[in-house]
């Protein structure tokens, strides 16, 4: 439904697809050992019950080719400023296990693939998603290349947290105000201390009050001036960005759609804005 409405806005040719993320991709962030019985379907049953999705050649495909969309679309922030995923932020995956709908971590792996090919040093993550990003926490924990934000509801899984560089946990129920408040201090923090060539926005369309699994209570036009503020700033900052939608379960899936094509629309108009094309890593 995402990709139809994107294609109906802005024509065909702007969707690409990518390639799907090698072996030497994903072990870059995850154990090889992991990935193997992933993609040979030698998973145990409580390591597919973690997951959440039944076991499929399909799901490993979808799999590595979300990975490979957040990797294409960190090359092309580095190009152009900014490039969307209409997948990604799978969060929840570790070195050596999956967990909560996520397989792997493309975040993850990006950062890690883009580094190992010397087009940016270092990375910072903004993760907005409603739920912490505690599988990317663990993976680039003692890593002051990889510098991880989190902005979540505190009550909401996962129950037991990992130590990203920094988190913000919210209160049941926080509105946009006290989002939006928290979300500015955050993200000034972040950047200053991250010195990062790339960030990899994990957008997130689970805060919306109406969300079965968010908590939170933000408006459609609160997630809106989120995405607006996180672009816009990095945008000042000189800082490509590669946006990934990550979760939303709302009660009704256009609600969902909505909340991700206007962040899809808010990426378009910040980097249409942009004065000059990119000429490089950290330059606009």
């Amino acid at each position: 439904m995402l990709r139809a409405r994107v294609e109906a806005a802005y024509g065909q040719a702007s969707v690409a697809v990518p390639p799907a993320a090698t072996l030497e991709d994903l072990v870059a962030a995850h154990k090889p050992d992991y990935v193997r019985r992933v993609c040979e379907g030698r998973l145990r049953d409580e390591e597919i019950r973690r997951i959440g999705f039944p076991w499929s050649e399909a799901m490993v495909e979808r799999s590595r080719r979300s990975v490979g969309a957040t990797i294409a679309a960190g090359r092309a922030a580095l190009t152009d400023g900014v490039a969307v995923s209409l997948a990604g932020g799978t969060h929840h995956a570790a070195q050596d296990h999956g967990k909560g709908f996520c397989v792997f971590n493309d975040s993850a792996v990006a950062a890690r693939r883009l580094q190992s090919e010397g087009v940016v040093r270092r990375v910072l993550i903004i993760d907005c998603d409603v739920h912490q990003g505690d599988g990317t926490a663990a993976i680039f924990a003692g890593d002051d290349t990889v510098y991880t934000f989190s902005i979540h509801g505190g009550n909401n899984f996962p129950f037991t947290k990992a130590l990203s560089d920094l988190d913000l946990p919210l209160d049941d129920g926080a509105s946009d105000d006290a989002y939006l408040q928290a979300l500015t201090w955050g993200l000034r923090r972040a950047i200053d201390l991250a010195c990062a060539d790339l960030a990899i926005y994990v957008s997130g369309a689970d805060p919306f009050a109406d969300d079965r699994l968010g908590r939170l209570a933000l408006s459609k036009d609160g997630l809106a001036a989120r995405d607006r503020h996180v672009l816009e700033t990095c945008r000042s900052e000189r800082l490509p960005v590669v946006v990934t939608m990550a979760g939303g379960y709302g009660r009704n899936i256009d609600d969902t759609v909505d909340i991700h094509v206007r962040t899809v629309r808010i990426a378009n108009a910040v980097a249409a804005g942009s004065v000059d094309r990119m000429a490089g890593a950290n330059t606009w």
